[in-house]
């Protein structure tokens, strides 16, 4: 027997008393049907209900075969008994809050340049909606201008199921034929689809669009976006970390991003100006090693590349091999180079005697060396 839709008959019944029909044990928990229920499926892109059905908690409800909703339960209940059901009305709202925003941004999108919503996904905290037509990034506000405006008109929804006769002259957006009965969801003048979820009243419930992104997706766009009580979320983290920002830059909020902006110009001319510094003092290192053959030179606090850097600043004047390491006793970075011929003779017994890990052409060896100053500075004098 089919079960009863009650959260078609009202989306925003919270509490309902129904009959057990079924309670069946599962590896995942226990499986209860019910002759009556307000617990919405997960399908069409909607995420299912939770909450509680007596004593029991409802994490799980799908829609099985013949109409039959099935509640993924935690504990078992009796057949035959009259039972409550509770939904956790905090989710409901937010997934009608998202579903009926997206349903407005899909017919202002189809509507402007006829193209479908060829998929959705309504995440933990934002929600894509799939294009299949290019949308310009600088559409965007537009489109969020537009869906804000059908909120605040406070539009009522009209859902209901076609007959036969009639759904042939409804002219409704759908991803793919399909056969009666279809469930018609209707916002006037801005969008009619044929849609199996959970909608508000009217669209003033939706609080608030917020559109988040635009970005090219296989032969479309895919739009990230929030609605309601998600959006405000979103927006007041925005907002705080924006104020946190002024308050560095000692910047007015709204011209926080041309302080970043000069903030990053600054910091590219003073790395120009530490670069030029720390070439001169590879240098000035270099020449102190001039002539000097086969060299070891331990450097505080250098990044890989600079290691490679001096290494080879000194190799070009040394005459022989260059021993660069930068790091702390059991893990340096170290290079060797030299201009003239291999350096297998040192990196091959660094890697037997101390494990050394790493690699590169004849004339150079960079990686890792697990060793302590004390043994670098035996190993290469006493070689």
């Amino acid at each position: 027997m089919e079960t009863r839709k009650l959260y078609y008959e009202d989306c925003h019944l919270t509490t309902f008393h129904a009959r057990v029909l079924s309670c069946v044990c599962s590896p995942g928990g226990y499986l209860i049907t019910l002759d009556a229920t307000a617990f919405y499926p997960e399908g069409g892109g909607q995420a299912c209900d939770w909450g509680k059905l007596g004593d029991v908690s409802v994490f799980d409800v799908q829609e099985g075969d013949e109409g039959i909703i099935i509640h993924m339960c935690t504990g078992p209940l009796e057949v035959g008994q009259t039972v409550e059901g509770v939904i956790n009305w905090e989710r409901r709202f937010d997934q009608m809050q998202q579903h009926t925003g997206e349903h407005i941004v899909s017919g202002i999108v189809h509507s402007r340049w006829g193209y479908d919503n060829v998929g959705f996904h309504v995440g933990k905290d934002v929600m894509t909606v799939d294009f299949d037509g290019p949308i310009p990034a600088q559409e965007l506000a537009w489109i969020e201008a537009e869906a804000n405006k059908v909120v605040w008109q406070n539009l009522p929804l009209r859902c209901w199921y076609p007959s036969p006769e009639e759904l042939p002259t409804v002219g409704y957006r759908t991803k793919k034929a399909l056969p009666w009965p279809v469930r018609i969801v209707e916002i006037p003048g801005v969008d009619k689809c044929a849609c199996c979820g959970v909608q508000v009243a009217a669209t003033g419930e939706v609080g608030v669009i917020k559109l988040l992104s635009c970005v090219k997706f296989h032969q479309g766009v895919r739009i990230e976006m929030a609605c309601g009580g998600r959006a405000l979320a979103i927006l007041n983290t925005m907002y705080d970390q924006n104020r946190q920002v002024s308050q560095a830059f000692s910047a007015k909020m709204p011209e926080t991003g041309e302080a970043a902006r000069e903030m990053n110009r600054r910091l590219a001319a003073a790395e120009y100006r530490i670069n030029e510094l720390q070439r001169q003092i590879f240098d000035t290192i270099a020449a102190g090693y001039a002539g000097k053959g086969d060299v070891l030179h331990f450097q505080e606090g250098l990044t890989p590349v600079q290691v490679r850097e001096l290494a080879d600043r000194i190799a070009s004047v040394c005459g022989g091999t260059a021993f660069v390491c930068s790091g702390e006793d059991g893990s340096y970075a170290v290079c060797l180079v030299n201009k003239n011929g291999a350096v297998s003779a040192l990196s091959l017994p660094l890697k037997e005697t101390f494990g050394a890990k790493g690699g590169g052409k004849p004339g150079c060896f960079q990686g890792t060396l697990p060793a302590a100053r004390a043994e670098i500075e035996t190993f290469f004098h006493s070689r």
